[in-house]
């Protein structure tokens, strides 16, 4: 199997000088929030119609036990996968990663997952009765990957988990956003943070998206008609056939109702950009929070904003998430469709896009 690596990061959205809102971090990537690890597998082969891969989020860096961490999640449309979140749901929090690929490809992550798991925290499997519940999250990735080859395998999921680090995020096609088409331009991972004050206190929020939803004609990212100026030169498409999946961290202490509550503000962040939330499209956002726990026997203690103050908090949630699916678009190049043979679905052109807000008096 061929590993391409992916093309050289482009300049980012804020980079080429688009008025964004808000104050990110000194990485603008969801590896601002303090123990939150990213790393990517990126799968691409031309001859094998192969243009995929697996992005992993590891929401700390524990050894030996997978520490858990308080989490929420939300379908704002359903039709897409996301593991574990019934527990989610119940309990209230996770634990182990957090991996998204395509669709077709999430057997394979989980398992890869729940091996790497296994193989990370070893005592904790071999002496206590211990089960591994990863969460594994899809978009379809058929028009730009032989989707139906499987490519996927557990030993890519591994190796995500493997390469998950602190530091800068690659963003474009790289893990499972190489093959993600976003308003019908090339597209896939984006990331981006914002530092939020609330009651005085300082906290980091910060979001990563895989982005394949959304028609050309909806796009209008900062008020701007962007897909009416820029349509897709070939036949467009009738209805909304993508996803997106957003994965929202914050260092900020919250409840479980207060983080399904966050991960509900995704719907408004995606809805900046211009998407209505086509039918057909997966919109599944899940939301954690990194702050610690103490425990003393039987007894848990928490701590958790005042659900009368966090508004500063929503907002740089949807601040944050559509800024991270712009990233994820302007880094976007040329890519031929496997389905239909030879459409090439287009990378934004960055130049346009500038040009465009000038007119529009954004810049």
């Amino acid at each position: 199997m061929t590993r391409i690596p992916p093309p050289t990061q482009k300049p980012r959205a804020r980079d080429l000088g688009l008025p964004i809102p808000g104050t990110p971090g000194p990485l603008n990537a969801i590896t601002d929030v303090p123990g939150v690890l990213v790393g990517f597998t990126t799968l691409t082969d031309p001859v094998r119609r192969m243009r995929t891969g697996v992005t992993a989020i590891r929401p700390r860096p524990d050894r030996d036990r997978p520490e858990p961490v308080y989490a929420g999640f939300f379908s704002f449309n359903g039709n897409g996968e996301m593991t574990g979140t019934h527990w989610i749901a119940d309990a209230g929090y996770m634990q182990g990663p957090i991996l998204i690929t395509n669709t077709h490809g999430i057997g394979a992550c989980h398992h890869g997952a729940t091996a790497w798991m296994m193989r990370h925290y070893g005592p904790y499997f071999r002496e206590e009765t211990a089960w591994a519940m990863p969460v594994v999250a899809e978009t379809y990735d058929g028009g730009l990957n032989d989707i139906t080859a499987l490519h996927v395998r557990p030993e890519d999921a591994e190796a995500a988990l493997d390469a998950a680090a602190a530091g800068p995020v690659p963003e474009g096609s790289v893990g499972g956003g190489n093959g993600m088409i976003a308003y019908e331009f090339k597209a896939g991972t984006g990331t981006a943070s914002r530092r939020v004050t609330v009651g005085g206190q300082g906290y980091m929020l910060g979001v990563l998206v895989q982005a394949n939803f959304g028609r050309r004609p909806w796009f209008t990212p900062l008020g701007v008609p962007v897909g009416a100026e820029m349509p897709v030169k070939a036949q467009p498409a009738q209805r909304d056939q993508g996803s997106i999946i957003v994965v929202i961290a914050t260092d900020a202490p919250l409840s479980d109702t207060l983080l399904s509550q966050l991960a509900r503000r995704a719907s408004l962040g995606i809805g900046r950009s211009g998407t209505v939330g086509g039918n057909s499209s997966g919109d599944l956002f899940l939301a954690f929070s990194s702050a610690t726990t103490t425990r003393e026997g039987a007894v848990e203690t928490r701590r958790t904003l005042d659900r009368d103050q966090i508004d500063p908090l929503y907002q740089a949630a949807v601040e944050a998430v559509d800024e991270a699916v712009l990233n994820a678009i302007v880094q976007g190049e040329d890519v031929p469709h496997v389905k239909p043979m030879g459409k090439i679905c287009e990378g934004i052109d960055t130049a346009r896009l500038v040009d465009l807000m000038r007119t529009y008096g954004r810049m």
